[in-house]
């Protein structure tokens, strides 16, 4: 054997020696610097709102600060993939929502690999949508909005989104297939005009972040049908979900998680994993996110892992069916 080629083996075995001593230590002192949590959407949305709700106490919980920068674009790929690429120390971080399940099966080519090129370091929280109308719709539940939508030629009326592929619309592409009806679909650059547009009477109803919409439906300028979550929301204690409203297969929550990328050490990520779940027992954390219409949930990375995976198979029946594309 060359000398060279000698070098080279014990400088691999070394190499993994070393990597093996290191990782505890890496462990033991990160994080050592900022981390930086990527929100791949613009500021104010959901998963922007997510992230922040969560960053200072979680933050506090590792000793250093989380700053979070927004890198919106394709539906929320084009910051996955700037993570999925990241060195994986556990200093670059992603926060995203039901698109990191949705979007392979949404988009023709995807510039990473939500399974394989990220890994979970586990869940932030879920939160619900909640089915409005406009309100001079002669509709004031699920049971009868089914019977009006059925009176009508198909796709008579239609429901606004706030974009191909976002949670308002995959909420009412469910709740389509559950209910065997066809409603239009009218997409827009945001939850807000859709909202606006189903207050107006352009649509005739959406599927808005129950937060957002409250506002609305308390002024009296949305009717609100049903939640979309198993259970009654807080913020609208008044309005029964869609599944004890005639449909009992039908249930949505958004659902909101926290990603590294592949290769990030073990150690690293249940670091990260055990100080997120410390922030999110603190009772002032669990009171914000309730303000906002969000219920705390916290899972181990393989328990988020799994959830992923599962989320990833759902959607990919439920868009095929459909027919959607975002190309």
């Amino acid at each position: 054997m060359h000398a060279s080629s000698v070098l080279a083996a014990l400088a691999a075995r070394w190499g993994c020696c070393l990597a093996l001593v290191a990782s505890p230590a890496l462990a033991q002192d990160f994080p050592s610097r900022p981390i930086t949590l990527v929100a791949p959407f613009a500021p104010g949305g959901s998963v922007d709102i997510a992230a922040r709700l969560v960053a200072d106490a979680w933050g506090k919980a590792l000793g250093q600060s989380i700053v979070v920068e927004n890198k919106a674009g394709a539906s929320g790929n084009i910051g996955m993939a700037a993570v999925a690429r990241a060195k994986p120390d556990g200093y670059t971080l992603a926060v995203n929502t039901m698109s990191l399940a949705i979007n392979p099966a949404l988009f023709s080519a995807m510039p990473f690999d939500t399974e394989k090129d990220l890994r979970s370091v586990g869940t932030i929280g879920t939160s619900q949508h909640v089915l409005t109308v406009n309100k001079d719709l002669p509709v004031h539940d699920v049971k009868e909005l089914l019977a009006y939508v059925r009176a009508r030629p198909a796709n008579a009326l239609s429901f606004g989104s706030a974009g191909t592929g976002s949670t308002f619309h995959m909420a009412a592409e469910l709740f389509k297939s559950v209910s065997n009806t066809q409603i239009m679909h009218v997409p827009y650059k945001g939850g807000g005009p859709a909202m606006l547009d189903t207050i107006s009477g352009q649509v005739q109803m959406s599927f808005p972040v129950l937060s957002a919409a409250k506002p609305q439906v308390d002024g009296g300028k949305l009717r609100a049908l049903g939640v979309t979550g198993a259970k009654r929301s807080a913020l609208l204690p008044d309005v029964p979900t869609v599944a004890e409203s005639g449909l009992p297969d039908y249930v949505f929550e958004t659902w909101f998680v926290i990603s590294a990328p592949a290769g990030t050490p073990d150690a690293v990520v249940q670091r990260l994993n055990a100080t997120l779940a410390e922030a999110l027992r603190s009772p002032a954390i669990s009171a914000r996110m309730s303000r906002e219409g969000f219920d705390p949930l916290i899972s181990t990375p393989q328990q988020t892992d799994a959830m992923v995976a599962s989320e990833v198979k759902r959607w990919a029946g439920i868009v095929k069916t459909a027919g959607i594309s975002a190309n």
